[in-house]
């Protein structure tokens, strides 16, 4: 399962600590999967799932980034009694149960476990990735039905970092791109293509290409190279001045369909119906861990994101709290 790092213009914790956040994600995951497996395999699954059980995810992060505040905090300065009773008072309450695990009792075979288990994963890791401890953006509920972005989050290997729909803020005006892949090895910038099953798509460099099909009129399409080039344009310039080292590669993708373009420029895959099994199945074996020039990739790009989001209830109301303590003080 990749990670969302990115959506929209939405908070991610993952701006704030790239470099912690993709490996505690992988742990907490497989920490509740081995739960879940061994309480199938042992015929107590249904006894699994009481009103504790379904926030341990969510709870087993929150624990998780508690101690990451302590250890960051105490690691920096050397706190008497006194100020570290005053540090457990600012960490927030736990967060609202994001995550809720309703497995039937009549799973018929691991495999099906392990389908129901991602899917329901994915709405904590839509969760996970649109909030920090202190802050949370308002996820536009379409996202949660948005196909393609399942597909990457569901079928793309777990050290896979996904920026879906990033709004960059380049010299004060936003733009965004469509999505972009950090795997341990490569940049994707990738586009869609797709339509009607089996839609042939003639390409060329010109504005718009023209989309084929055996059912329905010839119709123009915006030309996808257009999106793909600023796409690469954006991820190159930031990798070039932060020395990324990591190749950077350019997808236009047709899951469905067919695209005809026998002059693609240099340095793009056109991955269509064809070619996309093998495509596919090339990443899903990937099995490189986390690397150090992904991550820093990964932190170069957000750090140039825009984001929109609001305090958690709890801080405001702190906030508040003490703006009146030094009014009255």
């Amino acid at each position: 399962m990749a990670q969302l790092i990115k959506l929209q213009d939405y908070v991610s914790r993952y701006e704030q600590d790239i470099y912690r956040y993709p490996s505690q994600f992988i742990r907490l995951k497989k920490q509740q999967w081995d739960k879940l497996k061994s309480a199938y395999q042992d015929g107590e699954l249904e006894q699994l799932f009481s009103p504790t059980y379904e926030a341990d995810l969510i709870e087993n992060a929150y624990e998780e980034e508690k101690k990451g505040i302590f250890k960051k905090v105490k690691g920096m300065f050397r706190r008497n009694k006194e100020e570290e009773v005053k540090l457990e008072n600012e960490v927030p309450k736990r967060e609202d149960n994001i995550f809720s695990l309703h497995i039937p009792a009549d799973i018929g075979s691991l495999a099906d476990l392990k389908q129901t288990f991602l899917n329901q994963l994915l709405r904590f890791q839509m969760k996970w990735g649109s909030s920090t401890i202190h802050e949370k953006s308002f996820v536009d509920s379409s996202f949660f039905l948005d196909e393609k972005l399942r597909f990457f989050l569901q079928r793309f290997p777990d050290t896979f970092l996904v920026m879906y729909k990033p709004v960059f803020r380049l010299k004060n005006a936003p733009v965004e791109v469509d999505i972009i892949v950090i795997s341990p090895t490569d940049a994707w910038c990738i586009t869609f293509l797709e339509a009607e099953e089996d839609a042939a798509f003639a390409g060329s460099s010109e504005k718009f290409w023209l989309r084929r099909h055996h059912k329905y009129p010839n119709k123009k399409v915006l030309n996808p190279m257009i999106s793909a080039n600023r796409m690469e344009s954006i991820v190159s310039q930031l990798f070039q001045l932060y020395e990324v080292t990591l190749p950077i590669k350019k997808v236009v993708l047709s899951r469905n369909g067919y695209i005809d373009y026998p002059l693609a420029p240099y340095g793009t895959e056109i991955i269509d119906k064809r070619s996309f099994p093998d495509w596919f199945e090339k990443i899903r074996k990937g099995s490189a861990p986390l690397k150090h020039q992904q991550l820093k990739g990964a932190q170069v790009l957000l750090e140039y994101c825009q984001t929109t989001s609001t305090k958690r209830m709890e801080w405001q109301v702190e906030d508040s709290e003490q703006i009146e303590d030094n009014q009255t003080s």
